[in-house]
């Protein structure tokens, strides 16, 4: 008797899914996501003594559990190595996610040259032919005779190779292309992406291979397909940046084998992307002399402190409602800090357009930088240049207080390298230092006003 089958409507966004159509998702709200799918029945059949009593994990008493540190695959790339907790562990699945274009690939094929050296390498393309990975690897000076490429999209096929070559390390560019043939989906869609990585996860782990998959993103930055998936790999990398510009931020938001604090800075190029060993300094060329609206602030990235220049400007609206903007700062917390300057501190940006821009590429979520960005936009107001060698950061609250940040050591001994002589920091901050920094005069405050002109050198 043949199985029956069912039609269901299962969103690309968020996985949610229904016996009916809609034109907006229920879960998720996004319009136009409902996509069909007909699935099998499973027939139910009472379990048999033999597959109750299947072999399965025993319980073991935890001091009796191995102990021994991971062992570490090293990438050849510090940057990337960072971010991954000192390198790539055996047996841990890795997903790679990031905009159209960014290097997500490029990254992935660079690497192999130095792990190949030692180690064999399966990558497996759903996505270009042999021939333009062969023409990329030569460009990015990839020569390793232990690199073997397959271009597969049956996950079964891939899957099988696997098992029978026993690489030491594989590429799955990307998951997204996948397909696995039992299902009625196409490929992309949420089953299939769930499904693909459960099959790789399944073979990977039992032969202690790590895995590396590339993931692509949605129109609102996530990782398409389902939510689970985030859940099923060991660690999730996202590649930051805009395509236009050079740098390219490499952030974990999942690790279970180290921090999800820090980051990976690179320099896209013709030849690959290069790892940016020194990013403050990177982020402060080109800096401009006596002009108003720029500050320079720190900001902790893990345990690495990183320099950025801030860019506020503040002008006459020629609309009835004045303009905001902010690149690289959170929108909302830059209205937050416009209200407390007019409220608190008495300067008036409401008939006037206000914008905030970041240098570089980068993204502040940080409450250290705070103060800079009231700075920049104060000295735009006033057309009063910052002096070059101040660096600005602290915490604004509500009432116009500046709050104490973490990590004051650090960020100053950064500043004090990159040449930067005065510190305009809370006092609160100042109090609870006492360590020496040379020549570096750290200027504590308590007030808005007091940062301005402490910034200024008033």
């Amino acid at each position: 008797m043949a199985s029956k089958t069912k039609t269901l409507y299962v969103c690309g966004e968020c996985g949610y899914e229904s016996v009916k159509w809609y034109g907006k998702c229920p879960g998720c709200g996004e319009w136009n996501t409902m996509n069909e799918e007909v699935r099998e029945a499973v027939s139910k059949k009472p379990a048999s003594a033999a597959t109750s009593l299947r072999a399965y994990s025993r319980p073991i008493a935890i001091n009796q559990l191995d102990e021994q540190e991971e062992h570490r695959y090293h990438t050849g790339l510090s940057e990337l190595d960072r971010v991954l907790g000192g390198g790539i562990v055996k047996g841990s699945l890795v997903l790679i996610s990031g905009d159209p274009g960014i290097g997500k690939s490029t990254i992935l094929l660079q690497i192999c040259q130095h792990l190949g050296q030692n180690l064999k390498i399966l990558y497996v393309s759903g996505e270009e032919s042999g021939r333009q990975i062969k023409l990329r690897a030569s460009r990015l000076g990839v020569t390793t005779p232990n690199l073997l490429v397959m271009t597969e999209t049956d996950i079964q096929y891939v899957t099988e190779e696997i098992r029978s070559q026993k690489p030491d390390l594989v590429m799955i560019d990307s998951i997204q292309t996948m397909n696995f043939t039992d299902l009625n989906s196409s490929p992309g869609s949420v089953t299939q992406v769930r499904e693909c990585t459960n099959a790789i996860l399944r073979c990977c782990k039992p032969l202690d291979i790590p895995a590396i998959v590339v993931g692509h993103v949605n129109k609102d930055g996530a990782i398409a397909g389902p939510k689970v998936l985030e859940h099923i790999v060991d660690a999730v990398l996202y590649f930051e940046g805009d395509r236009q510009m050079t740098y390219r931020i490499l952030r974990a938001v999942k690790n279970r084998y180290g921090s999800t604090n820090e980051i990976g800075v690179f320099d896209m190029g013709e030849n690959g992307l290069r790892q940016v060993e020194n990013p403050s300094q990177a982020m402060l060329e080109g800096r401009p002399v006596n002009v108003s609206g720029t500050c320079v602030t720190c900001v902790m990235e893990g345990t690495r402190p990183i320099l950025a220049e801030i860019q506020g400007l503040a002008t006459s609206t020629g609309f009835g409602n004045p303009r905001r903007m902010a690149t690289g700062f959170d929108y909302n917390r830059m209205n937050l800090l416009l209200a407390v300057l007019e409220k608190r501190a008495g300067f008036y940006f409401s008939n006037l357009d206000a914008y905030i821009n970041v240098v570089g590429g980068l993204r502040l979520d940080e409450p250290a930088a705070d103060l800079a960005v009231a700075v920049s936009l104060i000295s735009s107001l006033k057309d009063t240049s910052i002096r070059e060698d101040t660096i600005v950061f602290g915490e604004v609250g509500l009432a116009g207080e500046l709050r104490s940040v973490t990590h004051i050591n650090a960020r100053i001994s950064e500043a004090a390298r990159l040449g930067f002589r005065r510190c305009v920091l809370p006092y609160h901050c100042l109090k609870k230092n006492s360590a020496q920094f040379g020549e570096i005069q750290l200027i504590g405050v308590r007030n808005l006003r007091e940062a301005f002109e402490g910034a200024v050198g008033e």
